[in-house]
């Protein structure tokens, strides 16, 4: 009898074990990766955006009755530790699909796990243009409008300048060699009266804003592009205003105007350049409404530019999941070629072609009011008008 038991009790516990398993494997599991301990003030904004995506996504249902659940590790703003935690996300946890990475370069470097390992990666945050055309790849998909997008933006106003000298700022790294590349040439093309006399490459993270801001100013430029953002651009501005660089000249400049990094710079604020960024104080849409109103109600805080990101890529990847039926690598991403979905910020599209999204960006100026930065004259461009076109594109594009 007591041998019975035993061999009853052992029964039971396996078919217990059974039905963990299979309760563990109705969950759908999606692997995030990003620079969390590098970059805080973008990452836990968006870490906040992509975990109030998750809860609205299992309120309603989950995807197909499935719960969602997002696995996150941090890569340490290192490209080798990215690919270890896609292996870990991949072999170890059986991730769906892989997300985030805000990087460029490690942004590359899980793109090209994804490639090798035949893994769905949705980019979240990284910006070079390599990641959907010089070293794209049928794996990787793009969420937020890329270098050249924003470029092509921000040209659209500063070649109405009248400034013809033009010097150049930004990290020495791959977002920013492919910013300004980017830059100058569209620039250039509208403007063949402009020249290029000085350009400064201080390592990202660690710029030394003295003499950057006097090779600048030595060069005598009548306008100036930044690419610098985070710490970098705090040290840069606190320099350049006091050795009086931006005193009556342009400054074009990428991502200042989102909160992440427009904040920090309160009542030093300079005023009057022409940036990309995120005035969420002034967007008056039914979609960004619902979604302030959400993110306020959770965190009782303000959003930044990265709490849409982790928003809506999560979003994605949850819609293409849904379209797909499956977690087949395959099915994923016939179902997020061409894919359409609601944003904060309005419809979005992947394109098939590249597969970057046509999420856009609000352009406008920097102002201060109240001690503080903010962005004024604020108008959304849609990255849909700001792409170019197929034809361009499969000159770009490595066949898959």
């Amino acid at each position: 009898m007591r041998a019975r038991s035993y061999f009853v009790g052992a029964a039971f516990a396996l078919l217990a074990a059974g039905m963990g398993h299979s309760a563990l494997a109705e969950d759908i599991k999606i692997g995030e990766i990003n620079s969390y301990s590098l970059l805080p003030s973008f990452t836990e904004p968006y870490r906040k955006g992509w975990q109030l995506a998750v809860e609205e996504i299992n309120a309603a249902g989950g995807i197909n009755g499935k719960k969602l659940v997002v696995v996150s590790k941090d890569d340490g703003g290192k490209p080798a530790d990215a690919q270890t935690a896609a292996n870990e996300l991949v072999s170890s946890e059986g991730v769906a699909m892989l997300t985030g990475t805000f990087l460029s370069n490690i942004g590359l470097a899980v793109s090209d796990f994804a490639n090798q390992k035949k893994v769905f990666f949705l980019a979240a945050e990284p910006l070079t243009d390599a990641v959907t055309w010089a070293k794209g790849n049928k794996y990787t998909f793009r969420l937020r409008p890329s270098n050249y997008m924003q470029a092509a933006m921000l040209v659209e106003a500063a070649s109405k300048l009248p400034a013809k000298r033009w010097a150049t700022i930004a990290p020495n790294y791959e977002y920013g060699q492919s910013a300004v590349a980017v830059f100058k040439k569209l620039m250039s093309e509208k403007r063949p009266d402009i020249q290029w006399v000085d350009e400064q490459w201080p390592p990202q993270g660690k710029i030394d804003a003295g003499p950057v801001v006097q090779a600048v100013a030595q060069a005598n430029p009548e306008a100036i592009l930044n690419v610098t953002f985070g710490p970098d651009l705090v040290k840069l501005v606190r320099e350049g205003n006091t050795r009086g660089l931006f005193k009556g000249r342009e400054v074009v400049s990428f991502l200042t105007g989102e909160p992440e990094y427009l904040d920090p710079l309160k009542d030093e604020t300079p005023e009057g350049w022409i940036v990309t960024g995120y005035p969420w104080y002034s967007i008056k849409t039914p979609e960004h409404d619902a979604f302030l109103k959400a993110y306020q109600a959770k965190y009782n805080d303000y959003p930044r530019l990265g709490s849409i990101v982790g928003y809506q890529t999560i979003k994605a990847a949850a819609a293409i999941l849904a379209k797909a039926g499956s977690t087949d690598t395959d099915k994923l991403i016939a179902a997020a070629e061409g894919i359409s979905m609601p944003s904060p910020f309005g419809e979005i599209t992947f394109r098939k072609i590249d597969h970057q999204s046509t999420l856009g960006a609000f352009v406008g100026k920097t102002a201060q009011k109240d001690g503080k930065g903010v962005m004024v004259d604020a108008s959304y461009k849609k990255g849909s008008d700001y792409l170019p076109s197929d034809a361009e594109v499969e000159k770009l594009r490595p066949k898959d």
